[in-house]
């Protein structure tokens, strides 16, 4: 976890919201103007920020030490996903996501295609308790199938995105659960009862929008086209029981909670394994090479092969590289306490749980704009405001609740954040296209809101007057306590 001293924090309000308002009109132009790649508008204000930094007399080394320090919780995502990049190249080759697309065109009703896909995608979320996990795998598979039954790529890749994210969010194993409720100091089934009042309604309203979508795009599906694509997988790849080994091997290992970077490379691991036994040819130097640069295929079919190339550790590459400069970014607006003066600053609205609910919130919010990673999002507000809900009398299992949809949903709609550029390398859909129909994200915490505001308050009040009863009856009680005692002296 990162701290900024009180030295740090060189920066009063309104030079922070100066600076935060000036990098969101920057990165708006260059992206959304000028289309550019999020890597040069995000390195422009990096460096704008650094030397403004260097200007108000904080020193290169703490400058240098923010960078680092911010850099530091991208770790592990990064090495996740280089793993992803292993994981999808191995399991192309292995025949794997073919075996998967296949299936799914043979079973999968055209119209319910994008309920389908929000639906199982949440199913194998809640399973294994990893959004990436969900993506990289199922995700891939059904981005294939969509595009042979003539969905737009955003629509599919906003439906497997919205799936995975919700089973994020209802899993035991997530990590984001567990975090939340470290934070808050709540029961984990308790944190998990809470989400589901308001999953389910943002569930139920996404599945009627996917319906919708899917009943309008049915129209676009040439049956004979899928048909020969179901015939040349079947033909290109070995596809049998064998195929599915690798799914097998990364679902167990998920629910018996093996971490992430094992349980990818052994799911790697067992398509290489699979793939040297389906093909003589493929040798120890090729898999080398399939590693590094991904699977190739060649063959007469241009969409069997635009579907089954891909993955590599240097198709990741330029993800990894804009997770390190977003996270330089929130580091150095970490250390120079920019980030804690505005989180800080929201406590004034705050006299009532609907506000409270609505400062963390926004402040979980703020954190995913700026710094774009999903922990420090639920950190830096957990422990700003928990002090805040005992204060009001409100529940800690609706801090975990708000800081679970802040963070994690938040930031797989951030197009420089950590699971947003994931999600876009990994499905290979601009983060700008897909999150307009990634309906789930946006509901959910939209649902905390209001359920703030309503239940939450009603509750609050409630507690209230029996808490001032309690205290009304208390003098009565000690006084009559008093009485007696006299009576009897």
């Amino acid at each position: 976890m990162m701290n900024s001293s009180s030295k740090d924090s060189r920066f009063n309000l309104g030079e922070s919201l100066a600076v935060m308002l000036t990098m969101f009109v920057i990165l708006g132009v260059m992206i959304i103007k000028y289309d550019m790649s999020p890597q040069i508008p995000i390195l422009f204000v990096f460096t704008l920020v650094m030397f403004y930094g260097h200007f108000k007399k904080i020193s290169w080394d703490d400058i240098f030490q923010g960078i680092s320090d911010g850099v530091a919780p991208g770790i592990i995502p990064i090495i996740i996903f280089l793993m992803i990049g292993i994981l999808v190249a191995s399991w192309l080759k292995a025949g794997t996501i073919a075996g998967m697309m296949y299936i799914g065109l043979k079973l999968i009703s055209v119209p319910l295609f994008l309920p389908t896909v929000f639906i199982i995608c949440g199913i194998i979320g809640i399973t294994v308790g990893s959004s990436f996990t969900t993506v990289s795998t199922i995700g891939i598979a059904f981005m294939g199938i969509g595009h042979v039954l003539g969905f737009s790529a955003p629509v599919i890749a906003g439906a497997v995105v919205s799936g995975a994210f919700l089973g994020n969010n209802m899993s035991p194993l997530s990590d984001t659960s567990n975090l939340t409720t470290g934070i808050a100091k709540v029961n984990l089934y308790t944190h998990l009862k809470n989400m589901s009042l308001t999953v389910i309604p943002a569930a139920v309203i996404s599945l009627i929008g996917f319906g919708i979508i899917g009943l309008r795009s049915t129209k676009n599906t040439n049956l004979k086209a899928v048909r020969n694509i179901s015939t040349q997988l079947m033909a290109t790849y070995h596809i049998s029981l064998w195929t599915f080994l690798p799914v097998i091997v990364l679902l167990l290992l998920a629910w018996r909670k093996m971490p992430a970077v094992p349980t990818l490379l052994l799911g790697s691991f067992t398509a290489i394994v699979l793939a040297l036994f389906q093909d003589s040819s493929f040798s120890f130097k090729q898999v080398g090479d399939l590693l590094i640069n991904g699977n190739h295929v060649a063959g007469t079919n241009t969409v069997i092969n635009r579907l089954m190339s891909g993955g590599g550790i240097t198709n990741m590459l330029s993800s990894v590289a804009l997770i390190i400069l977003a996270l330089s970014l929130g580091g150095l607006l970490i250390k120079f306490g920019i980030i804690k003066t505005l989180i800080n600053s929201m406590r004034r609205m705050i006299s009532t749980p609907g506000r409270l609910i609505l400062a963390t919130f926004l402040g979980s919010l703020g954190v995913n704009l700026l710094v774009g990673e999903q922990y420090l999002s639920i950190i830096l507000p957990g422990e700003t405001f928990k002090q805040s809900y005992d204060d009001l009398h409100v529940d800690r299992k609706y801090l975990s609740r708000t800081l679970a949809t802040g963070s994690a949903d938040i930031n797989a709609l951030v197009p420089w954040g950590v699971s947003g550029i994931f999600c876009s390398a990994t499905l290979g859909v601009s983060a700008f296209q897909y999150i307009q129909f990634a309906f789930y994200p946006y509901l959910n915490p939209l649902m905390t809101i209001l359920f703030g505001f309503t239940v939450v308050t009603w509750a609050n009040k409630k507690l209230r007057k029996s808490l001032q009863k309690t205290n009304e009856k208390m003098p009565k009680n000690l006084e009559q306590t008093s009485n007696s005692s006299d009576l009897e002296a």
